[in-house]
């Protein structure tokens, strides 16, 4: 519900108590009459170094969302954005409509956004359909992303999963680190690069690579604000965090 601080929109930002990336970024885009508000997932531990320790990850996760939709419903947000994203992918296509059911069921009639219907979407603007990806997840993480996009249509090329081993330190990854992921995705034929999960800082290598490579380089995070925006109806063309934004 638009007050006297955010006359335009406010969002309810659901990212994981480990995260320190999604609310950053987001204001780093200073959209004037918008403002960004989370409801913190609690984390009980933090460890993601293997495949079970990252499953188990997801177990907790989903045990804790209700809390934080509950707490964040309660500044009235015009429209929900899951600034989390490995849950998202986890089950292809149908896995995440199921999780977007759910959600819905539990905050009504508000709008909702997820990281990889927001990657589809920013996909589907510029028309890619042959793709590499980078994620900070275990081997188990990489093969669900993989399969929602392979179900989507697209020819995934590779994915480099950077195998981090807690959901705290994949904010430790670096921009010189993220630039040789996703250099190592690319090849000559492929249309677009994106990357998921929430808490590794990419919108500014992102944004740097694509004027280098000449093709889109999209980061999780300026997707979700990014359909957020467009889909609350604002039209506003942001510069500086890559084509996405500026483009469409």
């Amino acid at each position: 519900m638009p007050n006297a601080v955010s006359p335009r929109h406010i969002m309810g930002v659901i990212v994981p108590s480990t995260n320190t990336t999604v609310e950053a970024e987001y204001n780093r885009l200073n959209v004037p009459g918008v403002s960004w508000h989370a409801g913190r997932i609690w984390i009980r531990n933090e460890n993601l170094s293997d495949d079970a320790s990252f499953e188990q990850f997801l177990v907790e996760l989903r045990e804790e969302i209700s809390r934080a939709l509950r707490d964040v419903l309660t500044c009235k947000p015009d429209r929900i954005v899951m600034g989390m994203s490995a849950e998202t992918f986890w089950g292809g296509k149908d896995g995440n409509a199921r999780f977007e059911a759910m959600i819905k069921e539990k905050i009504g009639g508000i709008p909702l956004v997820t990281g990889a219907n927001a990657c589809h979407a920013a996909l589907q603007s510029f028309d890619a359909r042959k793709i590499g990806v980078i994620t900070p997840y275990q081997p188990v993480g990489d093969a669900q992303v993989r399969l929602f996009f392979e179900e989507l249509g697209y020819k995934v090329h590779a994915v480099k999963g950077l195998a981090c081993t807690s959901a705290t330190n994949i904010a430790d990854v670096t921009q010189e680190e993220v630039r040789a992921a996703f250099l190592e995705v690319d090849a000559p034929d492929v249309d677009a690069l994106v990357q998921a999960g929430t808490n590794l800082a990419a919108m500014e290598a992102a944004a740097n690579l694509e004027k280098e490579l000449g093709k889109p380089v999209i980061a999780i995070n300026v997707a979700t604000a990014w359909q957020a925006l467009r889909s609350a109806g604002i039209e506003d063309r942001i510069t500086g965090h890559g084509s996405l934004l500026e483009r469409f």
